[in-house]
């Protein structure tokens, strides 16, 4: 049988996560000073005067890498739970995990083809 009261625990924690950030913004918004000089609003670069432009335009390249990375490093983090429990899952989840490998290796050769994770 289906009982509400047996999320109580739940809700209080979702309840209690979901007002202290809102509680946070808000007094935060109420209590710090508005205050817009030039000195806010120059970036900072560790307490010397900028030089130039602040606005500095970085090569696709790197987000690439930086994408591909967290891909697969979000890879390792889906794939070792099902590792561990490996023995009781069954052939299924054995299936269904091959099949998102699979995916990702198809993604890789489509980044490698596309020459994406080339440096130079």
């Amino acid at each position: 049988m289906f009982l509400l009261y047996e999320y109580d625990i739940f809700w209080a924690f979702l309840i209690i996560s979901s007002v202290i950030p809102i509680l946070a913004f808000l007094i935060s918004g109420v209590l710090a000073p508005i205050s817009k000089g030039p000195e806010k609003l120059s970036s900072y670069e560790s307490g010397i005067e900028p030089m130039g432009d602040a606005w500095l335009q970085f090569r696709i390249r790197y987000y690439m890498f930086a994408l591909v990375f967290v891909v697969f490093d979000v890879e390792t983090v889906f794939l070792y739970p099902w590792a561990m429990s490996f023995d009781v899952l069954g052939i299924s989840v054995f299936i269904e995990a091959f099949i998102f490998v699979l995916i990702l290796i198809v993604g890789l050769i489509y980044a490698w083809r596309k020459r994406a994770l080339e440096w130079s």
